[in-house]
């Protein structure tokens, strides 16, 4: 007879034949004394589960899954640690639904059909509901999931689903749209930090046989970065250590001997997270590529959040390599998206990356120092009523009004660029961008005057076509080093009368 259970000690098995152990609940093994830790301390019931209080409330299709109120097929994501599988323990031992486990790594079509065969023949005999809990679904091909489509729409098996990667990538849309998808959070250090402490004392973990040092706490909450299972798994090391040493209590020393990771002096929440990323910014704008690398690996190492290391990237891309390296913003954009499609450990490769580009890139804080101008105008008044040529014209009416009255359209003009007011009248002839002369800016710093005084109307000075009156091309070629198109001027525009290209205003 086919066993319901999938599952040994709440982790896959290596196959459908597997069989439950003796006092299973739910398709999983009874959890025996000498189970690892992060085992023994599953919440007992939903109100033992800490860290996902916005999946808590009352009727949220958490509870609704749990009790088994609603028969909704749920999908579960969220990095390592937060709570998945013990979300299904919940559900196993809450019901008297039919629960069945298994994990994408070992499963394949076959065992899929064969649970949904059974439950189907279940059903069809007035027998319990079940319960199909895959493991790290992503893993499933295109068409393994295909085949729990039909079974999950017509409600032959609920599909508890859990994944690690981003389900609108990993996970095939029409299953996606048939499911309610539940995002876990990593858990926050109070959160780790409180069941650290209950491991302690509760009989299902150490029974308060040993106490743990405040600094050695504060290593352990700093390596777990979110993963409960981590910072379990290393105060069970720990407390092997302790107990083998005789001690009657857990120093950092100790910890940091039994998981073999120096304690790193950073505090996420404190004055050591600010004075780290301070340091990391600076090393980047300093272009000291190892130092900035040597922060990085210190944020890493301390559990800080991949996206807030992504996040300073971006800004820093435009705020100090800005139009030196118009690139730059690409690649921190790309590293931003890589954090989210491929996570920790693999995506410090993607930083790692964006930090070297960025800190040998050539560095311009030409558009920070544009956009503050602007804003200091704006705040202080600067700036009348949008020019008539520039306000909106489609609407009827609104030439009947003067809009759009005499506006110029650049792309009419050969050049490209026209005569024309943009700005409002107490902003004619300011200046807030002001190039650098470093890497790509270069080019631009060289056509933006032309640009301004053909814009601002004023009289061009006529040079040699092909050169400027300092020997650079005035119009870059293709292969030029990027920044905005040069405008085609026309060569009247550019070329003198005379025949030794002397310039006449």
């Amino acid at each position: 007879m086919e066993s319901d259970a999938l599952f040994t000690l709440g982790e896959p098995a290596a196959a459908p034949s597997a069989q439950t152990g003796s006092g299973g609940v739910g398709g999983f093994t009874a959890v025996g004394p000498d189970a690892p830790l992060p085992v023994r301390m599953r919440p007992a019931n939903l109100d033992e589960l800490v860290g996902q209080e916005h999946l808590l409330t009352p009727g949220s299709p958490l509870r609704q899954l749990v009790t088994g109120n609603a028969p909704m097929s749920v999908i579960l994501w969220g990095p390592p640690g937060s709570g998945k599988t013990t979300i299904a323990h919940l559900v196993a031992g809450a019901t008297d639904r039919r629960f069945v486990a298994m994990s994408a790594l070992s499963a394949g079509v076959k065992d899929v059909r064969a649970v949904i065969d059974t439950a189907r023949r279940q059903r069809r005999s007035g027998g319990p509901p079940t319960v199909l809990f895959i493991d790290e679904v992503h893993r499933f091909s295109k068409t393994q999931q295909d085949s729990l489509l039909a079974a999950v729409e017509d409600r032959t098996v609920t599909l508890l689903a859990a994944t690690t990667e981003n389900p609108y990538f990993s996970v095939i849309s029409p299953l996606l749209s048939r499911c309610v998808l539940l995002t876990l959070q990593p858990l926050d250090d109070a959160a780790v930090r409180a069941l650290l402490r209950r491991a302690l004392t509760d009989e299902r973990g150490l029974a308060g046989a040993l106490t743990l040092d405040a600094e050695a706490e504060e290593h352990l909450v700093r390596l777990a970065g979110g993963d409960v299972r981590k910072a379990l798994t290393a105060l069970e090391a720990a407390a092997a250590s302790a107990t083998a040493l005789g001690a009657g209590r857990i120093d950092l020393t100790t910890a940091e001997r039994a998981v073999d990771t120096a304690a790193v002096r950073y505090d996420r929440a404190g004055d050591a997270h600010y004075d780290v990323t301070s340091a990391f910014i600076k090393s980047m704008r300093g272009s000291d590529v190892d130092a900035a690398l040597h922060w990085l690996a210190r944020m890493l190492v301390a559990g800080e959040d991949a996206r807030f290391i992504a996040r300073r990237l971006v800004i820093f891309a435009s705020e100090d390599v800005g139009m030196a390296d118009p690139g730059a913003l690409g690649v921190a954009t790309a590293a931003a998206q890589a954090v989210e499609y491929v996570g920790l450990p693999e995506v410090q490769l993607n930083l790692a990356q964006a930090v070297i580009h960025l800190a040998t890139a050539p560095k311009s804080n030409s558009a920070t120092t544009a956009i503050a101008d602007a804003i200091a105008d704006v705040r202080a008044g600067r700036g009348g009523p949008v020019p008539r040529s520039l306000r909106d014209a489609h609407y009827a009416g609104a030439r009947g009004l003067g809009h759009g009255t005499g506006y110029r359209y650049p792309h009419d003009d050969q050049r490209g660029v026209v005569s024309q007011q943009y700005v409002p009248d107490d902003l004619v002839g300011v200046d807030y961008y002001q190039p650098s002369q470093h890497g790509a800016e270069r080019s631009v710093a060289t056509r933006l005057p032309l640009l301004r005084r053909i814009v601002r109307g004023l009289p061009t000075p006529a040079v040699r076509q092909g050169s400027t009156a300092n020997g650079r091309a005035s119009t870059p070629s293709a292969g030029d080093g990027g920044g905005p198109t040069a405008p085609q001027v026309d060569a009247a525009d550019q070329v003198g009368d005379s025949a030794d290209g002397k310039g006449q205003q």
